[in-house]
């Protein structure tokens, strides 16, 4: 492989990496601190990416949007309108517990992408939307800009999810996790906690949407199936460490090497084997995640008492 190939094809992992490291994080804040079962992850994934894809694209008579505006304004609109559904969806299921919320969250993630597949005017179908604009990429495909501002994007989000991890609404969480029943009593308000960490947690993944959709520069349905935009996550997040941010951004790591791997190895076999060899991938990571859970339960970067944040004297 030239030099060139490969710095391209790192660019490219790294970058995907990184959006897949920020749905982690995400779903760090949701099931990692709060104990809440999110399987409705590619919902608020493909709400971002629509979302930012709409607004920044080039006018077109095929669907809704179309406004050609900035790329800053398209990932705050993700930001804010995958909050504002997860706000709603969260008042109406935040008192479901364990497999209910878990069933809740993927039939609405379901309804969420059959409504872009089958809405035309909103998302031009099946179809996709195409021609997103890719703003941090040269003339000749350089993706180097955009590495940098996933990196950063990435960083950024560590920084709120860590900081929020450390502070005392954070610590209201996993109290929340640990023993919901103690943490009422002790007078908060478990479902407001609840619902703020599920709209938390479900912003972050719409502005993972808003990276992928610049980043692709092509969007579709296909592209939200649970397999590629929940399960991977969770298999991120439990692999990498749940209740660790560092360890949700290691889990992205690691995980999509594999699923990246193989997908090298699929490439290299007959064309008859090319279908047995694609579900194949799905079990590698499968199988990976069911010996990280043998060797280290917990994860690789197991959960840590975070630092208490000093407060200032008066």
């Amino acid at each position: 492989m030239e030099l060139s190939g490969l710095a391209g094809y790192l660019v490219f992992f790294l970058s995907t990496v990184s959006i897949y490291a920020i749905l982690a994080l995400g779903l760090n804040v949701q099931w990692g601190m709060t104990g809440q079962i999110n399987i409705g992850i590619a919902g608020f994934f493909a709400v971002g990416a629509y979302t930012s894809a709409i607004l920044t694209s080039a006018p077109n008579i095929e669907h809704v949007g179309g406004y050609a505006l900035p790329f800053l304004i398209g990932v705050v609109a993700a930001i804010i309108v995958s909050s504002l559904i997860a706000l709603l969806i969260g008042a109406i299921t935040v008192n479901l517990r364990s497999d209910y919320l878990a069933i809740a969250t993927i039939g609405i993630a379901e309804i969420i992408r059959f409504v872009f597949q089958n809405e035309d005017w909103l998302s031009h179908g099946v179809r996709g939307i195409a021609d997103i604009p890719r703003p941090f990429y040269d003339g000749h495909g350089s993706g180097y800009v955009f590495l940098a501002v996933a990196l950063v994007s990435v960083a950024l989000t560590y920084f709120l999810v860590e900081r929020a991890r450390q502070a005392p609404w954070g610590r209201v969480l996993r109290a929340i996790r640990d023993n919901e029943d103690a943490t009422e009593a002790a007078g908060k308000d478990v479902r407001r906690f609840r619902l703020q960490a599920f709209v938390f947690g479900s912003a972050l993944m719409g502005f993972a949407g808003a990276l992928y959709a610049h980043f692709i520069g092509f969007i579709s349905p296909d592209a939200f199936e649970p397999v590629f935009a929940t399960f991977i996550v969770w298999a991120m997040l439990i692999a990498g460490g749940s209740g660790n941010n560092k360890g949700a951004i290691l889990g992205a790591i690691v995980v999509w090497l594999v699923w990246s791997g193989t997908e090298t190895l699929v490439a290299r076999l007959p064309a008859e084997f090319a279908t047995q060899a694609s579900s194949a991938r799905v079990l590698l990571v499968g199988v990976l995640l069911e010996i990280v859970l043998l060797t280290r339960p917990q994860g690789i970067l197991p959960e840590q008492q975070p630092k208490l944040i000093a407060r200032k004297k008066k």
